[in-house]
């Protein structure tokens, strides 16, 4: 917390004494809308990391064989069933997937669970009642599509993944003999909180670069074919990283697009974006972030479009 003041006041004291190009309309639009993703992620990382922290230090690996079904095909669709109870955005998934890989849980479920927690979450399920009053359907075909990518994704990885691709951080997870379960608590949030809060600098620096680069007359272009439009709206929920709790207010905005097109971008949002691709880049690593990214996005419009033809 302390760096990510003192980097934001040093970014204003710069602003302030160079006068000149700094100060143009542009480049202030691009520091605010840096600030504000951040600002917006930073708390669900916060209890991300804290909730990371506490499964390595106080819950036993017994825990989790007890819960999870044996078999891991069955594991995959508990686990993303078991999204609902993190109240998060996707910044807190990544770290606490991260941990539940580390007690012992199968990878395909713990991604399962990375994937659907931020999507069908009861915050993000209200907010999208919220923002699309009367529209029910809208609303169930998110929760349906979502499941179904986190699933598709937990099975596919137990199918195709390999374990060269996944390179999770190294830290000892569970307690330790000579160490109090606080301490480890604390080790653990501190080594996750500032090894994930970097690349999610990272991630919302190259968001707001696209958010000021692009001009609004692009998103008239695609407005008018059906099947540009969910593809173009996809494409822009993984460029614009908004945190999952605000994406449905931002897709009912977008009232020149369809509804399947819209569908299609808060499904897409909360599993694929810059900051969750450089989040996932530096826990996993970047074998496994590319990868995983590319097939997440072309499983959730899929599902999308499936679910999506159906409902709406």
């Amino acid at each position: 917390m302390l760096l990510l003041v003192g980097a934001v006041l040093l970014l204003d004291v710069v602003l302030f004494l160079s006068g000149g190009w700094l100060e143009a309309p542009a480049v202030q639009a691009w520091r605010t809308v840096c600030l504000a993703v951040t600002v917006q992620a930073l708390p669900f990382l916060l209890l991300g990391t804290a909730l990371s922290g506490a499964i390595s230090a106080f819950v036993p690996e017994r825990v989790f064989s007890r819960v999870l079904p044996k078999r891991p095909a069955l594991a995959v669709p508990v686990a993303g069933a078991a999204g609902v109870v993190l109240p998060g955005c996707e910044c807190a998934s990544v770290p606490v997937a991260n941990s539940l890989i580390g007690r012992g849980v199968t990878p395909a479920a713990a991604f399962a669970f990375l994937l659907s927690a931020p999507a069908v979450n009861p915050v993000v399920l209200t907010a999208t009642a919220i923002a699309f009053p009367g529209n029910p359907a809208m609303v169930l075909a998110r929760l349906l599509a979502s499941l179904a990518t986190a699933t598709v994704m937990g099975w596919l990885w137990l199918r195709f993944g390999r374990e060269e691709w996944l390179r999770p951080a190294v830290r000892h997870s569970g307690h330790r003999p000579g160490h109090s379960r606080w301490t480890e608590f604390r080790r653990g949030f501190q080594h996750d909180f500032l090894h994930a809060g970097g690349f999610l600098v990272l991630g919302a620096m190259a968001a707001a670069t696209f958010n000021v680069a692009v001009p609004p007359s692009v998103l008239e272009t695609f407005s008018g074919s059906v099947w540009l439009s969910v593809l173009f709206l996809a494409g822009l929920a993984i460029l614009l990283s908004v945190c999952s709790e605000a994406d449905a207010f931002v897709a009912a905005s977008l009232t020149g697009f369809s509804p399947l097109a819209r569908l299609a971008f808060m499904v897409v949002g909360p599993m694929v974006d810059l900051k969750l691709i450089a989040l996932q880049s530096g826990t996993f690593g970047r074998a496994f972030a590319v990868r995983f990214s590319a097939a997440t996005t072309v499983v959730a419009i899929l599902c999308s479009v499936l679910i999506g033809e159906v409902l709406l």
